[in-house]
């Protein structure tokens, strides 16, 4: 589903089950750097069971403090769950 947003944050949620599978995170924002601030998500996405992320033509950041990935620039976002467990990742950036 495509989602207009400025910015992302992906992550885990919780642990791992017996298969490597585990919840993820998608949270949309207005701003850049989001981490930075204190502003609320504009929509929180949740995945059950996800095993593999793929990002395709993005720029990213991996946040080191978190463990998350961070995607500023966004015009817009699609995620797609795919697959059994994966979650495919692309859109369109201001570069």
């Amino acid at each position: 589903m495509k989602y207009k947003a400025k910015s992302a944050i992906i992550g885990r949620k919780g642990k791992r089950d017996e298969e490597g599978n585990s919840p993820v995170f998608v949270n949309l924002f207005d701003v850049n750097n989001p981490h930075k601030t204190k502003k609320f998500p504009k929509k929180f996405i949740d995945f059950e069971k996800i095993h593999k992320i793929v990002i395709d033509g993005l720029s990213i950041s991996y946040l080191i403090e978190g463990s998350d990935i961070l995607i500023n620039d966004l015009i817009e976002i699609d995620i797609e769950e795919k697959e059994p467990e994966h979650l495919f990742i692309k859109g369109k950036q201001k570069r």
